[in-house]
């Protein structure tokens, strides 16, 4: 669902008018208006805020693809060149990508290392700033099935 859409739902299902969610964000209610509207986008950082005010996760206000993406880094399949990785018996395993799991072993202990190594590439990919990209995957991580299964290096 797209971030405007989300917004208002997730503001109205909160009971909330405009002018309460941005007193609570503390921003203006043409701010809110615009977000949703679509006119603008709130920022990452803004967006965690708009979460937590109206108490529902990060991920349900972002306007994520739905395809296939690996469970470790949350890069899509569709990526040219993004191959799954391979289980130790070399059975290719749909879940992850083959750059965070290879032979049955993750290439990555903590989700800092995945952002460390991943953010430069996305800031590339996507055209956020480094900070941007750092808050976004801080928010996408905990949500991926291998984080949540290893329940390590919670943010």
């Amino acid at each position: 669902m797209a971030t405007k859409d989300a917004l208002v739902q997730a503001r109205k299902e909160a009971g909330m008018t405009q002018e309460e969610l941005a007193r609570k964000v503390y921003v203006t209610r043409q701010a809110i208006s615009r977000w949703e509207t679509g006119e603008t986008t709130p920022s990452i950082d803004m967006t965690k805020l708009l979460a937590s005010a109206l108490g529902v996760p990060v991920m349900q206000l972002l306007d994520l693809p739905t395809e296939a993406a690996c469970q470790c880094c949350g890069t899509p399949f569709s990526v040219p060149h993004m191959e799954c990785g391979h289980d130790a018996d070399g059975t290719e395993n749909p879940a992850y990508c083959k750059w965070c799991y290879d032979k049955g072993t993750f290439a990555y202990k903590t989700m800092d290392d995945v952002i460390e190594s991943s953010a430069p590439y996305l800031v590339e990919a996507m055209g956020m700033s480094l900070d941007e990209t750092v808050s976004f995957m801080g928010a996408l991580l905990p949500t991926l099935d291998h984080w949540k299964e290893e329940g390590t290096d919670a943010r």
